[in-house]
C-alpha cells in the first residue's frame, strides 16, 4: 500500500490527474488567463470549532483552492454540532453564494429541502467528511459531489488494521470512545465496534458527549475515570480526529506508560503526530483533511463553470505509524496532513 499517495489506486490517481489538468488548463483555452473561480463565492462548513485541529486542516485546504482559482471563500465553523451546521447552511443559502461545502454530519433528511432549493436558486453544493448518500444519488448529475471517507469502512478497515498489527486474541477487552447518535457519522464508530466484536474482543463504548466533542480537553477526566475501572483494557480506538491528538496528554495524565496501551484513532495534527512519536498512539488512519477541503472547492468551481457532474473522492487509504511518521510529522506541522 503506498501510504504517502494522495490517494491510492491507479486509476483514482489518473481520475485526480485529470481533475487538476481541468482545473488549470480547461480555463486557458476557454476564458484565457482568468482563474476558473473568477467572480465566485463559496461559503464552507468546516465542521468544528475555530482552531480545532482537524477543522483547521480542512479550512488550510480550502483556502489553498480558494486562492489558487481566485474563489471568495467564507468559512464557517459548527462546533461539530449537526443542528448548527443546519443553521450554517441556512445562513450560506440567504447570502446566495455560487456554492455550499457542507459536513455531512446531519443526514440526508436533515439536508434534502436545502440542498434541493440551494440548487433551484442556482447555487452548488458538495458535502466532504461525511457522505450524504441519498442526495449524492439525487443531485450528482447537477455537481453535488464528495470528497472524503465511507464512514462505516473506514470504522472498519482501521479496526481490522489495529487487530492485524496489535495481535489481540480472543477475551481481550477494548473501549470505542465515539459517536452512536448522529446520522451516518455514527457509522464509523459502529464498524469498530462490530468488527472488533467479531474478532472475538470484549468491547466496552463511551459515548463523546456533546461538551467533548466541541472541547477536547474535557476528556482527560473521561479517559483517567474509565482507566481507572478497567485497568485490564488492552486496546482503545478513538472515533474523533480532536480527541485522537489529545490521547498522549491523557494517558499521560492517568499514569499510563508508553506502548501500555495500543492506541488507534483517525486524522492528523502535530498534537497526533508527537503522541506517535512518543509511542502513546500507535495507528492513525489518516482521511486527508486537506484535500476535502481543496478539491470540493474545486469540485464546486468545476460544476458552476463548466456544468461537470458531481465527483466521489475516497482520500482515507493510508495510515500513520511509527513506521512514517518521520516523513509525515512535518507536513502535519503546517497544517497539510
Amino acid at each position: 500500500m503506498n501510504i504517502y499517495g494522495i490517494l491510492s489506486g491507479k486509476s483514482k490517481k489518473t481520475i485526480l490527474a485529470a481533475l487538476f489538468l481541468a482545473v488549470f488548463s480547461l480555463s486557458s483555452s476557454t476564458a484565457a488567463a482568468s482563474p476558473s473561480g473568477k467572480d465566485m463565492s463559496i461559503w464552507f462548513d468546516v465542521g468544528g470549532p475555530v482552531g480545532g485541529p482537524y477543522a483547521t486542516v480542512v479550512q488550510n485546504g480550502a483556502t489553498q483552492a480558494a486562492d489558487d482559482l481566485g474563489v471568495d471563500l467564507r468559512v464557517m465553523y459548527s462546533d461539530w454540532q449537526p443542528q448548527k451546521m443546519i443553521e450554517n447552511f441556512k445562513l450560506a443559502l440567504a447570502a446566495k453564494p455560487t456554492g455550499i461545502v457542507v459536513m455531512g454530519h446531519p443526514g440526508d433528511s436533515a439536508y434534502d429541502n436545502l440542498v434541493n432549493e440551494a440548487f433551484s436558486k442556482g447555487i452548488q453544493v458538495t458535502s466532504v467528511d461525511t457522505a450524504l448518500p441519498t442526495t449524492m444519488a439525487n443531485e450528482q448529475s447537477k455537481g453535488f459531489g464528495y470528497v472524503g471517507v465511507s464512514n462505516a469502512a473506514r470504522g472498519i478497515h482501521l479496526a481490522k488494521e489495529a487487530l492485524r498489527r496489535g495481535q489481540f486474541k480472543a477475551g481481550d477487552q477494548a473501549m470505542v470512545w465515539g459517536i452512536k447518535d448522529i446520522a451516518e457519522r455514527s457509522d464509523s464508530t459502529r464498524g469498530l465496534i462490530s468488527t472488533l466484536e467479531e474478532a472475538g474482543l470484549a468491547v466496552d463504548f463511551l459515548q463523546i458527549s456533546p461538551e467533548t466533542d466541541k472541547d477536547p480537553s474535557l476528556g482527560t477526566n473521561v479517559i483517567t475515570a474509565y482507566l481507572a475501572r478497567n485497568p485490564n483494557v488492552k486496546l482503545i480506538m478513538v472515533d474523533h480526529g480532536a480527541l485522537t491528538s489529545q490521547m498522549g496528554n491523557f494517558l499521560r495524565n492517568a499514569g499510563i506508560r508508553p506502548q501500555e496501551l495500543y492506541v488507534a484513532g483517525f486524522s492528523l495534527s502535530p498534537a497526533t503526530a508527537d503522541a506517535i512519536k512518543t509511542d502513546y498512539v500507535q495507528l492513525v488512519a489518516d482521511s486527508q483533511p486537506y484535500l476535502m477541503g481543496y478539491l470540493s472547492v474545486v469540485q464546486v468551481v468545476l460544476s458552476k463553470r463548466y456544468g461537470f457532474s458531481g465527483l466521489d473522492i475516497n482520500t482515507g487509504a493510508g495510515f500513520v505509524s511509527q513506521n512514517n511518521i518521520d516523513f509525515i510529522a512535518p507536513l502535519a506541522a503546517k497544517g497539510i496532513r
